[in-house]
């Protein structure tokens, strides 16, 4: 699994980087063969950054997520929810369905 966290308007910390790649890691439990996560962090409003995620699979379905916030971390814990959530009901579907 390839992480990328990237900033737009502005630069992020070699100690920011890591810990957003360690806390987004966690997306790969729920659906299986992910191939990439991208992490795009829009500094542009500096009061208010702008999160999104995107979790790359080899399956036919990409999951995508964005939450703007007055707090990076509050940012990057709304998108990994709503993220799990797209997630489960994905994986809810396959094996209902099956």
């Amino acid at each position: 699994m390839n992480i990328q966290v990237q900033a737009r308007h502005g630069e992020l910390s070699e100690e920011t980087r890591q810990k957003i790649a360690e806390k987004v890691v966690k997306l790969g439990r729920f659906v299986e063969r992910v191939s990439n996560i991208d992490v795009l962090v829009n500094l542009e409003k500096s009061n208010e950054p702008t999160v999104e995620v995107a979790v790359i699979t080899e399956l036919k379905k990409d999951f995508r997520a964005d939450y703007t916030s007055g707090d990076l971390w509050g940012c990057l814990d709304q998108v990994i929810d709503k993220l799990e959530q797209q997630m489960r009901k994905f994986k809810s579907k396959l094996t209902d369905h099956r």
